[in-house]
């Protein structure tokens, strides 16, 4: 309310009734604003002209537009939350409500209705986004779970596991909350994941380092059978030995990384030590061999002359004198051995097939027998010669040309039968 501080006779000359649209103002300065509910006093006015009291209350009615104008546009371009946005429209509800001011207050109503009705549909929107947002993290958080449970159940790789599983509680406190219940349910079994995971590793390791002292101990033994053998001579059969230690070393397992290495130092020197006695011995040996080699070049050189075989009996006879003294020469080194007798075995079986040759050639059942297929084949030509003369003198294409066809057959057998004949001369 504002009181005019103007003496009563200015008063009296400048005041009177003065009427707007929305308001007026009466001759005793009283203030009023027109609404759907009738005329309502807004103030008074002692200090002017009517118009000035209406220009100043229609003022404030202006500062009522331009807060309501700056909600709608905060409402339609930021994200004001809805329960702001409601705080904001109850209080200037009630500020146009009780206004001091002069204008339509009830468009501003209207207004305000409207920007209710629209903070309630956002307040839907809202509403909806977060239902949405938390039915993902509820799926993000199953996922998380499921995934967690499965490591506990399957994961055998324990470093890999482990850190998954970091990264999951990770992902699960970067997703959006859910409701109390499922969060808390959820959390429970990942959680209980997380635990069962813990707990199978420690199971896990604690079996291994049974196992690994088992093996430990196992190995001890093997290393302690090795070092025992590094001063056998018997080659073969302590080199047989030491292959079957080997075998038994890898099904024992793996003890801890430094027994471990410790242990197969001392297993792999013991074994170094008998194969370096024995690579030496055969190398003295094999030293000593040569000679024998040399003796048993010569007498291939001997025996490779007998090739061809021309007397298949001279052949043999000298062929047992070669053999007899290869065996008195005695064994070769173990890298020639292959090569020699590899020599004299070719010339053993040259001469064998040529006696094998030779006794085919002198059989004299085979011989005979040949002698009978030639007759035989001779004789079956003859008869299909004459049967071919008569079938031509008949005019019977058909039996000519199967004589013909048989006599071409029987000529190139009794060609073979010949040549094998033959080799008996």
């Amino acid at each position: 309310m504002v009181v005019s501080t103007i003496g009563p006779a200015i008063q009296e000359a400048s005041v009177s009734s003065a009427t707007d649209p929305w308001g007026r103002v009466d001759e005793d300065g009283t203030v009023y604003v027109k609404t759907s509910d009738g005329e309502r006093v807004v103030g008074s006015w002692q200090a002017g002209a009517p118009e000035e009291a209406l220009a100043y209350f229609k003022r404030k009615y202006d500062a009522l537009v331009t807060e309501i104008g700056l909600l709608e546009q905060r409402l339609r371009t930021t994200g004001l939350q809805p329960a702001q946005a409601q705080q904001s429209i109850a209080r200037l509800r009630e500020a146009v409500t009780d206004a001091h001011a002069v204008g339509d207050l009830d468009s501003l109503v209207r207004r305000l209705d409207g920007l209710t009705d629209l903070v309630g549909r956002k307040r839907e929107e809202v509403k909806a986004q977060r239902e949405h947002a938390r039915h993902e993290a509820r799926e993000i958080k199953e996922r998380i779970v499921a995934e967690a449970e499965r490591i506990a159940a399957e994961e055998t790789h324990w470093k890999n596991g482990g850190e998954r599983l970091r990264r999951l509680v990770e992902e699960w406190k970067a997703a959006d909350r859910i409701d109390r219940p499922t969060e808390t349910a959820l959390w429970k079994r990942l959680s209980a994941a997380r635990n069962a995971f813990t707990k199978r590793r420690k199971v896990y390791f604690a079996t291994l380092d049974d196992q690994r002292e088992e093996a430990r101990r196992e190995k001890e033994r093997l290393v302690a059978e090795a070092e025992e053998m590094t001063g056998s001579t018997d080659w073969g059969e302590t080199a047989a030995a030491y292959r079957d230690l080997m075998r038994r070393w890898k099904l024992a397992g793996r003890a801890s990384r430094d027994a471990e290495e410790d242990l197969w130092a001392r297993f792999k020197g013991a074994q170094d030590v008998f194969f370096a006695a024995r690579a030496a011995a055969f190398a003295e040996r094999d030293a000593e061999l040569r000679v024998h080699a040399d003796e048993k070049e010569k007498i291939l050189a001997e025996a490779e002359r007998l090739l061809p075989v021309r007397d298949v009996r001279q052949a043999r006879q000298a062929l047992r004198a070669i053999q007899e003294r290869w065996e008195a020469a005695g064994p070769v080194p173990r890298d020639q051995r292959d090569r020699l007798e590899g020599r004299l075995r070719k010339i053993e079986e040259t001469v064998r097939g040529a006696e094998e040759n030779e006794w085919r050639r002198t059989n004299p059942e085979a011989r005979a027998r040949a002698e009978a297929t030639v007759a035989q084949l001779r004789g079956s030509i003859e008869r299909l010669e004459k049967d071919l003369a008569k079938a031509r003198d008949a005019g019977r294409e058909k039996a000519v040309k199967d004589a013909e066809e048989a006599l071409t057959a029987r000529r190139a057998w009794l060609e073979e039968a010949e040549r094998t004949l033959a080799e008996f001369s």
